[in-house]
């Protein structure tokens, strides 16, 4: 590494940490690093080849963004998810994007509001025929978007902190769960509450999907 600046060498192992942070999340919530498997660093270092210190980084992103969880002595397993924890779960979901909802009410034009939200159910429609995982991610999308379009960063990066819990809810739950919580008529009718501008409405719409979703999973 002779000649690099430090700025480069921090980029290098950033990138390290991410590669690492997205193989080990990857495999957590596909079920390869099943529910309640405790993690060996010096195992998962090897296979990733990166150092322990890197892979600590990433196990610590991985505690904080609900994945793991630390047992006696801080041993890391990965995390699972009992009926409480998936309701809980989905009820501040739907605390964060009733406030979304109606924070997209409120605008004078929401014309491209609902316009982005429909080309997000269109990507659903589309990859309805794809893998668990693909139809997961543009599910996630479209609830994604409809925290973005308000454009209250501190609204987002709170409900992305929930994602990999939801991520693992939905994909632990099973193929058949899954599935019917990601019914494109069922986020169709999310979208024509808020482009009627009625915030009560688009509230009650947003707090039965969750309820019907958590319901779902735990059933």
């Amino acid at each position: 590494m002779a000649g690099l600046t430090a700025p480069l060498l921090g980029l290098e192992k950033k990138s390290l940490r991410e590669q690492a942070l997205s193989a080990l999340r990857t495999a957590i919530t596909s079920g390869e690093l099943e529910p309640g498997r405790h993690l060996v660093e010096t195992e998962l270092s090897e296979m990733l080849q990166i150092s322990r210190g890197t892979l600590r980084e990433a196990l610590r992103q991985l505690e904080q963004e609900g994945l793991l969880s630390a047992g006696p002595r801080g041993r890391l397993s990965v995390r699972h998810l009992d009926e409480k924890e998936i309701r809980d779960i989905y009820a501040v979901r739907a605390a964060l994007e009733s406030l979304a909802a109606r924070t997209l009410c409120e605008l004078a034009d929401r014309q491209h509001v609902t316009k982005s939200l429909h080309q997000a159910i269109d990507v659903m429609a589309a990859g309805a025929s794809g893998s668990l995982e693909e139809r997961i991610e543009s599910d996630l999308e479209f609830h994604r978007t409809l925290c973005r379009l308000t454009g209250n960063e501190t609204l987002l990066h709170s409900w992305e902190s929930l994602e990999g819990s939801i991520r693992m809810s939905i994909m632990f739950a099973g193929l058949e769960k899954g599935v019917r919580n990601m019914s494109v008529d069922r986020h169709r009718d999310i979208v024509a509450a808020i482009d009627t501008g009625d915030a009560a409405l688009a509230r009650k719409t947003i707090l039965e999907h969750m309820d019907t979703a958590a319901a779902n999973l735990v059933a």
